[in-house]
């Protein structure tokens, strides 16, 4: 079994022979940096508590939630047990406060199962994940490809991504998701598209 750094390797040459546009795109910025870890109970925490907010917001009221329990992160049990105004309190919305309690409940019914999701499929991983409140398709495909590190996503609901394919492809519009899918599939992306969706990014970011 190739290490994930292998993974990688072999996903950038797969790209840069089936796809001249993106090949531009990988010489120029190098290699893929993605690391899956297997934090994923802060990890979505975090990815609720930051929605529609900057970096820095999201980084200061992270760390007014974490001083609720003293610098730690919270089991599911605390979280429950923790009252929702004081939440609110740290800056989250009512909405936010709500969507990290429904988390909590998920994990601790065995609806959500952290313990052995990196070995369910995608479309399980999607149910379960998306049953949470708060919890859409696109925070999904973000932790599927930088949590679990699944390289064949297609994060076909993000800004950036759709951005940068209407720039890269020449596309008169910024695409949906059946013009995404199209063009992954008319330059060969699978089964890589989350590394083709990074490097949509990191084209992007150079803009």
């Amino acid at each position: 079994m190739p290490t994930f750094s292998q993974q990688l390797t072999a996903a950038t040459d797969h790209l840069s022979q089936h796809d001249t546009t993106l090949a531009r795109v990988i010489k120029a910025h190098g290699p893929c940096t993605i690391a899956p870890h297997t934090n994923y109970y802060e990890e979505l925490v975090g990815s609720i508590i930051s929605q529609q907010l900057s970096v820095k917001a999201a980084a200061t009221i992270w760390k007014r939630f974490m001083a609720l329990y003293g610098d730690k992160t919270p089991t599911p049990e605390q979280i429950l047990e923790t009252d929702i105004e004081a939440i609110r309190q740290v800056g989250a919305s009512y909405a936010k406060a709500r969507y990290i309690k429904d988390l909590a409940l998920h994990i601790l019914d065995g609806e959500l199962d952290l313990a052995h999701i990196a070995t369910l499929n995608n479309d399980t991983v999607i149910q379960q994940l998306t049953a949470v409140k708060g919890i859409g398709e696109w925070s999904t495909h973000m932790f599927m490809i930088f949590s679990l590190g699944r390289l064949d996503i297609l994060p076909w609901g993000d800004l950036g991504v759709r951005k940068s394919m209407q720039q890269l492809y020449g596309l008169p519009t910024l695409p949906d998701k059946a013009t995404m899918i199209g063009v992954a599939d008319k330059n060969g992306w699978a089964p890589y598209q989350s590394v083709a969706a990074w490097y949509l990014w990191k084209n992007l970011d150079n803009q």
